[in-house]
């Protein structure tokens, strides 16, 4: 029987403890970007799944209550003084967090990246969600395949410091002018994964380019944002919102017209994987270019030059199946 505890770190932290057997359990946190952020709460269902398949794994599921490197900071200093075996991050920022992070290795802590990453010293492993060029083309292309003129266009990302945000960006900016040269990208706005704030970034873009098309938003919660702000303006059939989204999140506006397609990993096998690495690495195994690891149902990943692997290809949802897709995250 699970147990369920609370972690306060302070007022502005919480986490969800997801505890089994208490007397020999290896003690892995799983630290998100923030709490409450339906995409991570799918990690979480998937890091339990992994923890009770392998048996004898305490999953710590913790993260800050808004998108800062700082209170992911604070956490990473409680779990060293709480001498967990493994810690498992999506990170606010690239390097900030790798000071911090080294200390936890230096105390015995294997530490990895998952879905946002630390640079190389602050972590012995990365897990991409999907191959970053695939991904940044991928965004490019669900705005692209509903405008056979071309048009204008804008990105609404998380962060100006999420690692996986900037390097999808980035790849998006280079497939462009070959793959997709009647495509203009007109600006790159961040909405640092806060509903409020997104949802003013989104109106922004629209009051700024009157020729915008699409808004593509590389992160489920600005995509859900702009989607809403273009269905509340009336302007559903004039711009279309397209990016990385939850299908249970975002049906509504697929269903609604604002949005045609998206396209999103599973992120409860990313969660999933994400502890099976952290077991093989608590196990003993080393992280060294070139070393396959197994994680479980979803296959094996091989680490690159930078100890760095990729998951699995981004689905693409859109009319024909988000229904199915929505019941299940």
């Amino acid at each position: 029987m699970k147990l369920f505890k609370t972690l306060a770190l302070s007022t502005a932290i919480a986490a969800v403890v997801l505890a089994g057997p208490a007397f020999s359990a290896e003690r892995i946190a799983l630290v998100v970007k923030s709490l409450g952020n339906g995409f991570f709460d799918a990690a979480a269902k998937g890091a339990e799944e992994a923890a009770k398949e392998i048996g004898d794994i305490e999953i710590i599921y913790t993260g800050p209550t808004s998108a800062t490197a700082e209170g992911q900071i604070d956490i990473v200093n409680s779990l060293i003084a709480q001498q967990v075996d493994a810690i498992a991050i999506s990170s606010n920022d690239p390097d900030a967090l790798v000071p911090v992070l080294k200390k936890a290795m230096d105390r015995g802590i294997n530490v990895l990246s998952w879905d946002s990453g630390v640079a190389q010293d602050g972590r012995m492993l990365h897990l991409n969600p999907s191959d970053t060029g695939l991904i940044g083309e991928t965004i490019i292309k669900l705005a692209a395949d509903y405008l056979p003129e071309g048009g204008d266009v804008a990105i609404l990302s998380a962060s100006s410091t999420a690692t996986n945000q900037n390097a999808w960006i980035e790849a998006a900016k280079q497939a462009l002018p070959e793959k997709f040269p009647n495509i203009n990208l007109v600006a790159v706005v961040y909405g640092d994964d806060d509903s409020v704030k997104s949802t003013n970034e989104a109106k922004g873009l629209i009051a700024s380019y009157p020729n915008l098309k699409a808004i593509i938003a590389p992160t489920t919660v600005g995509v859900v944002a702009a989607a809403q702000v273009v269905t509340d303006m009336g302007l559903i059939g004039k711009i279309n919102v397209t990016g990385l989204a939850l299908p249970s999140e975002f049906k509504q506006f697929i269903d609604n017209g604002a949005s045609k397609a998206v396209a999103l990993w599973n992120p409860i096998d990313l969660g999933y994987s994400a502890v099976q690495l952290a077991h093989q690495l608590d196990q003993g195994k080393k992280a060294e270019p070139g070393a396959t690891f197994t994680i479980g149902h979803v296959g094996e990943v091989t680490l690159d030059d930078t100890n760095s692997a990729a998951m699995a290809a981004p689905f693409t949802f859109d009319a024909s199946n988000i229904e199915e897709f929505s019941k299940i995250y």
